[in-house]
């Protein structure tokens, strides 16, 4: 079985961005050989409320919704970009409360359950 380049991101939330506490949300994997892109994310309300008792958990996931809505077919802004161009678009540095970290890469033969290892490992507790 032949395995192809991917690259991924943590998607992470640091609600107060002056302190640099964060947690990781999501996970975002692109593999441009199999025309790949896609997020999966999930947020831990409890413990992002650890880290600012008065974060806006709302616009929190709806933050986050919008990674996975990038990746997909649907209309908006990015819906005529490539799936490479999306994939720097949303990993571009920024100083928001949601983000991604550094980007990695690996080799994989099935992208979806690289996705899920990768969200398993890095975001679940």
């Amino acid at each position: 079985m032949s395995r192809d380049v991917y690259e991924y991101a943590v998607i992470r939330v640091m609600p107060r961005v002056e302190r640099g506490e964060l947690i990781n949300a999501g996970v975002l994997l692109y593999c441009q050989p199999r025309d790949y892109l896609c997020a999966r994310v999930a947020l831990d309300a409890t413990r992002l409320r650890a880290l600012d008792p008065v974060v806006d958990i709302d616009g929190v996931r709806q933050a986050l919704k919008a990674y996975e809505l990038a990746c997909g077919e649907e209309s908006g802004p990015l819906a005529k970009e490539s799936l490479g161009g999306r994939f720097r678009w949303l990993t571009a540095p920024r100083s928001t409360i949601v983000q991604t970290g550094p980007v990695h890469a690996g080799l994989t033969a099935d992208p979806d359950t690289e996705l899920a290892r990768l969200f398993d490992k890095l975001v679940r507790l």
